[in-house]
């Protein structure tokens, strides 16, 4: 014989006025009174509006959102820094980078055409990540809203013209500022060190 044992002992509620008590009981407890102060504390604090108005005011946005692509150049020179490796456009999912290159007359291996299609792009910064040169970052556009499903962007468009528009990039694919102090030393340097 198997003997049962009641877990549920609460007790239950019959009347519309015991239903009625245990509504205001689980209702009106002391979290909601806090929450409600909280709210009524920020709305009548002065300065305390989040609103911005959009197409006056502009977001300020971290250095490693990833918006529309931009082709960097070299400080010091202004040649470009795309070497034409192909990387990036290996390595799209979406298959939306398309990059034709050439040979020029020293040689060297030269890009001339570079073109990212924006309506397929999903934005998931891989192009920025495999880039030996950092010549393709996510720049902090992002305003890209388009009539057209395909929004083309080619080399003119996304390469920075002017280097006074251009600075040394921090934000998405690029190195951490504290690069160098998160370098682990190897064995060989530590004794390098100490003799020094």
């Amino acid at each position: 014989m198997i003997n049962y044992i009641k877990l549920d002992e609460r007790q239950s509620y019959v009347t519309k006025k015991d239903k009625f008590k245990r509504f205001l009981k689980r209702t009106f407890r002391f979290e909601l009174f806090v929450g409600l102060g909280v709210v009524f504390r920020e709305m009548v604090r002065k300065d305390s509006s989040h609103t911005i108005f959009y197409p006056i005011e502009k977001m300020e946005l971290n250095a490693r959102y990833r918006g529309v692509h931009k082709l960097l150049r070299v400080l010091e020179s202004g040649n470009q820094r795309c070497i034409g490796c192909g990387l990036c456009e290996k390595i799209c999912v979406s298959n939306c980078i398309a990059m034709d290159t050439k040979l020029n007359e020293d040689g060297r291996k030269e890009v001339t055409n570079y073109s990212i299609n924006f309506g397929r792009c999903v934005y998931c910064g891989l192009c920025a990540d495999v880039c030996p040169e950092l010549a393709i970052v996510h720049g902090g556009e992002y305003e890209f809203a388009s009539e057209q499903r395909a929004g083309f962007g080619f080399k003119k468009d996304l390469l920075i013209s002017n280097l006074k528009d251009q600075s040394e990039f921090e934000g998405y694919g690029s190195l951490p500022t504290n690069a160098s102090e998160l370098v682990k030393f190897t064995p060989t340097a530590y004794s390098n060190k100490e003799e020094l």
